[in-house]
């Protein structure tokens, strides 16, 4: 896959999701235009999650049924409708509506990783995935940016109007630039498909990446999505446009941990992954010194945003050779974690941060942190009964020599020569 391509994909990710998470730097003037009591403010971020989770469920699997490049234009066409609803949205109801379909629609990220996984050469495909996905992190955070700046001139209903153009316009490039699919395997139904996915849950890989995966997006959910009110609240007040301009140090952050794909190929996804929930949990000490010290937080915000987008990229590199016929089925399947885990950072941080303030918060979003590891320490301790995944040669070579002690061991067993 070439740079322009990767380029596409990553601004299609990055548009995509910048719809669920553009309401987090305007959550108390769209609250209050709506009628959104402040104690349910971080719904309006939870609702697009909501959504987000039905699409994986059912759309997330056409992908492996039909052409990935007509579903990621159809997908941006339906979610351009979303972002226009929430943007001429007269009460809560309609704005939710709106929400809520753009999240469910959203799902055209996982069909863009999924279509980049299956046209990359295995040596590859780690940075592939790890560009496509950049566009993801770059559209939460860099969408906080540009929210805060057109909320605080035109309002905040200029920003989903803005996501709405952009959504159109990258549904006819993506026609013109990317070429179909060519698979030689025959493809299921689609009912068959949605099936299949109950069997991934059985599947330790997946089920301890997935659990990874929902702890550290609830701690990523529980900054973001209440970062906000405190920064808006006494002694900083900070307006919109200010407050939007930390998504730069998530963002740095982030485009910091672009190697992760090469890492993971190279088969240290592993270890990596270990060293990243650290730094993860580490990163709220200095984040729980929001009422004290803005440069600390700067501080902690790029170390979060280095380390979820680390685990993140490598989840998705060692998911999507479980299964390289149904790769947007797996990848679906993994991103229910993700937001789960997102809804629920959402909905519990601007809850315990009405009750106990930041602290709560930051006890909160370290608390998911530390079960991100927990998961992870686990998994590593536990003997492996099956043969691992493959993450590049290193890994390929580890599962091979695996087998093969299997194999003589069962020959010595039978008596019969290996």
């Amino acid at each position: 896959m070439d740079v322009r391509r990767r380029s596409l994909l990553a601004v299609v990710c990055g548009v995509a999701v910048a719809g669920i998470y553009a309401a987090q730097p305007v959550l108390e003037p769209m609250g209050r235009d709506l009628g959104v009591p402040a104690e349910f403010a971080g719904w309006i971020v939870a609702i697009g999650q909501v959504g987000y989770l039905a699409g994986l469920l059912l759309l997330v699997p056409l992908g492996d049924v039909v052409d990935r490049r007509r579903l990621v234009a159809v997908h941006l066409a339906v979610t351009a409708a979303g972002m226009t609803l929430t943007a001429t949205a007269s009460a809560a109801w309609v704005a939710f509506a709106g929400l809520a379909a753009a999240g469910a629609f959203a799902v055209v990220v996982q069909t863009a990783v999924a279509y980049a996984a299956s046209v990359s050469p295995p040596a590859e495909r780690g940075r592939n995935i790890g560009v496509v996905t950049s566009g993801v992190v770059v559209g939460i955070l860099g969408a906080r940016v540009v929210t805060g700046a057109l909320a605080e001139v035109w309002g905040w209903r200029s920003v989903y109007a803005v996501l709405a153009v952009l959504s159109l316009g990258l549904a006819a490039l993506v026609l013109v630039l990317l070429p179909s699919e060519e698979r030689s395997d025959p493809q299921a139904g689609y009912g068959r498909v949605v099936v299949s996915l109950g069997g991934l849950f059985g599947q330790r890989v997946f089920l301890t990446r997935g659990l990874i995966a929902f702890f550290l997006f609830a701690s990523f959910g529980t900054l973001w999505s209440g970062l906000a009110l405190p920064l808006a609240d006494t002694p900083w007040q900070l307006s919109e446009s200010r407050i939007g301009l930390f998504g730069i140090a998530g963002l740095a952050g982030a485009l910091g941990a672009a190697r992760a794909g090469r890492w993971a190929d190279a088969g240290r996804a592993a270890p990596v992954t270990g060293l990243a929930l650290a730094l993860l949990v580490l990163s709220w000490a200095a984040i729980a010194r929001l009422p004290w010290s803005l440069w600390l937080l700067v501080v902690g915000i790029v170390v979060l945003d280095f380390a979820v987008q680390v685990v993140h990229v490598t989840n998705q590199h060692l998911l999507s050779a479980v299964r390289p016929d149904r790769v947007s089925s797996v990848i679906g399947g993994y991103m229910v974690f993700y937001s789960l885990g997102s809804a629920l950072g959402a909905a519990a941080t601007t809850a315990l941060f009405t009750s106990h303030g930041w602290a709560g918060s930051s006890l909160l979003g370290a608390g998911f942190a530390a079960c991100a590891s927990a998961v992870w320490a686990v998994d590593r301790l536990l003997p492996r009964d099956d043969v691992p995944l493959p993450s590049g040669k290193a890994d390929a070579h580890r599962a091979r020599k695996k087998a093969e002690g299997a194999d003589a061991h069962r020959a010595a067993a039978s008596g019969r020569p290996a």
